[in-house]
């Protein structure tokens, strides 16, 4: 199972750590992975694209953290869009990936 942690601040983003693997299907077919990855790469790198400095992130593994460094509104609402899809994923395949909020 995918494992999101979502952390906040005064209802304000500073850290997402996604862990697993979802276990729909075997590595390389997985479609909740393959989704999860795109929410989060798509979501990162237009992050960054528009606020470059705004967030750092780690990919090992075992998964991916992003850290949030910034509180500028489009930094937040991209994050809040992308836990939004998240908890949509989540919704409908429960069995495979968890959103927890920290």
């Amino acid at each position: 199972m995918i494992q999101v942690q979502v952390y906040r601040e005064k209802r304000r983003y500073k850290k997402v750590v996604i862990l697993g693997h979802a276990m729909y299907d075997d590595y390389g077919k997985d479609i909740v992975c393959s989704a999860c990855s795109s929410i989060v790469t798509t979501t990162v790198n237009g992050i960054i694209a528009l606020r470059e400095g705004s967030l750092d992130y780690l990919v090992s593994k075992k998964g991916m953290t992003i850290n949030i460094k910034s509180d500028d509104e489009i930094t937040q609402v991209l994050t809040n869009n992308m836990v939004s899809l998240l908890k949509e994923l989540e919704s409908n395949y429960p069995a495979n990936i968890k959103v927890n909020f920290c």
